[in-house]
């Protein structure tokens, strides 16, 4: 399947970077974090709002090529689709569509998360790469980038709890 990526070399756009360890496998943290329900691990957090459901979610997402619309808490909504998924490894996606604020400051972002072999667990990595409205770049790379960290922070918690959850109870 040939999917039309929103970032192309030579974009500069606004990579805003967090990470976390858990004592799980990579392959686990993966297989629980990949597919995971957004509402169980998308809370508000300052002036983001937190997911309130998954809506037109076209196939599981197990592969490239799924699509989706994430529901926010203050009626708004993002078209997200599966652009990279190499199992246990890692997996991408792009976010385009805004409703909310962020459709005034990006034309899009995409998504990747790593899970990487550390000791007897895992690193996970999980970036958002912002592309920029033009003249907005500024925003994004300034005052935007520390309540953004905060979100995604909070939301990777989550995702690690979960993880470390299904791996002491596996029912």
């Amino acid at each position: 399947m040939t999917i039309s990526l929103l970032i192309k070399p030579g974009d500069r756009t606004v990579p805003i970077t967090v990470q976390q360890r858990t004592w799980t496998a990579p392959e686990h943290a993966f297989r629980v974090i990949a597919p995971i329900d957004l509402p169980s691990v998308f809370h508000k957090v300052g002036p983001f709002p937190g997911v309130k459901s998954v809506a037109n979610q076209t196939e599981a997402w197990d592969h490239v090529g799924p699509s989706r619309n994430p529901q926010f808490e203050d009626g708004s909504q993002a078209d997200e689709q599966l652009t990279e998924y190499v199992e246990g490894v890692s997996f991408a996606y792009q976010l385009s569509g805004f409703t909310n604020v962020l459709a005034r400051l990006a034309v899009g972002v995409r998504g990747e998360w790593n899970f990487n072999a550390d000791g007897d667990g895992t690193l996970i990595r999980w970036t958002y790469e912002f592309l920029p409205l033009p003249g907005r770049r500024w925003i994004l790379a300034g005052p935007f980038t520390p309540l953004w960290r905060r979100y995604m922070t909070a939301a990777l918690k989550e995702c690690v709890l979960a993880a470390e959850a299904q791996a002491r109870n596996p029912h």
